[in-house]
């Protein structure tokens, strides 16, 4: 591979920390072409399909492309607004207002970019950005909470693959989770409470994660646990008793067993058993997304309300809240310790003008 000098050491930039934010991907538009390429780049990672690979793309190119991104394509339009999909527009915000915190509070310059695992920006994009604006030091946030290899996994994945073709690697670090913390817990605690005392208190409070294979769990993965931590967490902070709080896990694909109990049904039977008022947070997204928007406030408010309940309560994801993006600039400056632009020693720094001239006197050209 031939590297240009963008890839390469220069003596004229101005070192810095670079900080990119990561989250699962958005189609580029709500359309059935766009969604075929969508779903063919997030259904084809091995780390969110663990199936062997000409089995599993036989059944993805041959069925599943074929007859899911209509419907995708249908159910994106249902959430999507003139700015586009909801996790790219949210992400944009979150970014500004990490950024905006970070400057604030950092001794040095820094560079914060948005990447999408699938879709756009593109990891790799954003990394070459991170580069070309001098970012010599990483912190690397995907926006999961809690542990998967399907989604933390996969981002580091996507993170080595784009890196392993530099030829200047820079310092890294990466935040792998972040389910017990506690300002993420008092940042959910606090928009429930917000959340009931605009709307109420319903009978129960439903954590809804967002499910993967049960094999995933029994191979190691520490997600279903982390969730269940992150619910007790809440739980705690609010002062729940047992019964008035649940755990449940949406959004399952294909036939093998998933991660148990379902949402799905969870709502359904609830409502069945006399239940009136139900509360639902998706405590695993940092922001909104189809998945919550459609699938839980649409959805399932539909099957509660059709299986006998009044009314399914959705409470919106952190999003760009002023307390989650202080959460979050607070995550990356805990590990941004010891380097230059957090207080650390100056090692690393430089003058651009004066390396450059010194380059210049040993012949370098830039």
């Amino acid at each position: 591979m031939r590297y240009t000098a963008k890839e390469g050491f220069r003596h004229d930039d101005t070192p810095r920390l670079g900080v990119l934010v990561a989250n699962l991907g958005t189609p580029d538009a709500p359309t059935t072409p766009a969604l075929r390429r969508y779903l063919a780049q997030f259904l084809g990672d091995p780390r969110v399909i663990e199936l062997p690979r000409l089995y599993w793309r036989a059944i993805l190119h041959g069925i599943v492309l074929r007859t899911r991104p209509k419907k995708s394509a249908a159910a994106y339009r249902e959430v999507w607004s003139d700015e586009g999909s909801p996790l790219l527009v949210t992400g944009r915000s979150q970014v500004q207002g990490i950024g905006e915190r970070l400057a604030a509070q950092l001794d040095g310059p820094v560079a914060v970019e948005l990447a999408m695992r699938y879709g756009s920006p593109s990891m790799g994009d954003a990394l070459r950005r991170l580069r070309d604006q001098g970012a010599e030091r990483l912190v690397v946030l995907p926006l999961y909470p809690q542990y998967s290899g399907s989604t933390t996994g996969s981002t580091f994945d996507a993170l080595a693959d784009e890196l392993k073709q530099w030829r200047w690697i820079p310092e890294l670090r990466f935040i792998g989770q972040y389910h017990d913390d506690e300002r993420y817990i008092r940042c959910l605690a606090d928009s429930i409470r917000e959340h009931w005392a605009a709307r109420g208190r319903g009978e129960k409070l439903l954590f809804s994660f967002h499910g993967t294979p049960r094999r995933y769990l029994l191979d190691g993965d520490p997600y279903h646990c982390q969730c269940h931590k992150t619910a007790r967490l809440v739980a705690e902070e609010l002062a729940l008793p047992d019964e008035q709080w649940m755990v449940s896990f949406q959004s399952r694909f294909g036939n093998e067993e998933w991660l148990k109990p379902y949402t799905d049904e969870t709502v359904k039977g609830l409502a069945a058993r006399g239940m009136k008022t139900l509360d639902v947070i998706c405590a695993g997204f940092s922001a909104d997304c189809l998945e919550t928007l459609e699938e839980i406030e649409g959805e399932n408010a539909e099957y509660f309300e059709r299986a006998g309940g009044d009314e399914l309560r959705y409470i919106r994801c952190l999003n760009d809240r002023a307390d989650h993006l202080d959460m979050l600039s607070g995550l990356i400056m805990e590990h941004a310790q010891g380097w230059p632009e957090a207080g650390g020693p100056a090692r690393g720094l430089r003058d651009p003008e004066a390396t450059q001239r010194r380059a210049r006197t040993l012949g370098a050209e830039a």
